[in-house]
């Protein structure tokens, strides 16, 4: 059985405790033992984080023991998965620039804030993470990011629709959702999910779950690839 954790709280304002209970129950139907906790200590013991599967932080803002975001780095470059969505995950700690580094980006501003009305496009790619996934409509915050160049981007919307600073610069194609690797573990992020019921929403509630079980794989993946190695070597150390 693959285990989770879930770690919630900072800003209220993103129901971090409704949003952790959906996770909580998605994973759950999918076979997961599910840890869930309102407290970063939950990220003390490395050890533990490392006999995971998947980690899912739902903590808006706030501030963040260095240790604590060295643990959690640590078991997800060994292997372990790393999930979330919207400021639960890229506008967690913004003080801390290895946390972001990590997940693959922070959030920067939402134009037209609360209640933007938006096309959540699609990456057409061969990615089993988006087949037969088609483009939606959200009305919610649309989230603008500074992201890492590296990320495997899974879908866009367009900006800019909202007034703003912002507007006479060119139209760009924001990422929404989007994964890239952590030493061997995988990430995946979705910056959708402002409160409960844009998580709720079977679009992103689809995209999301999906997104958790590709970065459960991922230890199992790694361990199997690394134990192939080590068996290549051996047979090419006895033909010597």
């Amino acid at each position: 059985m693959k285990k989770a954790l879930i770690v919630w709280g900072g800003w209220d304002g993103h129901q971090p405790k409704e949003v952790a209970e959906i996770f909580r129950s998605m994973l759950e139907e999918e076979a997961f033992e599910v840890e869930v906790s309102d407290t970063l200590e939950a990220f003390a013991d490395e050890d533990k984080l490392k006999g995971l599967d998947l980690i899912v932080p739902v903590w808006t803002m706030g501030r963040i023991d260095q240790k604590l975001v060295n643990h959690v780095s640590a078991a997800v470059q060994s292997g372990v998965g790393l999930a979330g969505c919207h400021g639960g995950m890229c506008d967690a700690f913004r003080e801390n620039v290895d946390w972001q580094f990590m997940t693959g980006g922070n959030w920067v501003a939402h134009p037209g804030n609360d209640g933007v009305e938006y096309t959540v496009n699609i990456s057409q790619s061969s990615s089993l993470l988006t087949a037969g996934l088609d483009d939606f409509t959200v009305r919610t915050e649309q989230y603008y990011l500074h992201v890492d160049p590296a990320v495997e981007v899974l879908a866009t919307t367009r900006f800019p629709l909202a007034p703003g600073p912002h507007s006479l610069n060119r139209v760009v194609d924001m990422p929404v959702a989007w994964t890239k690797r952590w030493g061997v573990g995988r990430v995946y992020y979705n910056a959708l999910g402002h409160q409960a019921n844009i998580v709720d929403q079977a679009e992103v509630k689809e995209m999301i779950r999906r997104g958790f079980l590709w970065c459960a794989e991922g230890k199992a993946l790694a361990s199997a690839a690394e134990n192939g190695a080590a068996a290549y070597s051996g047979m090419a150390d006895n033909q010597l």
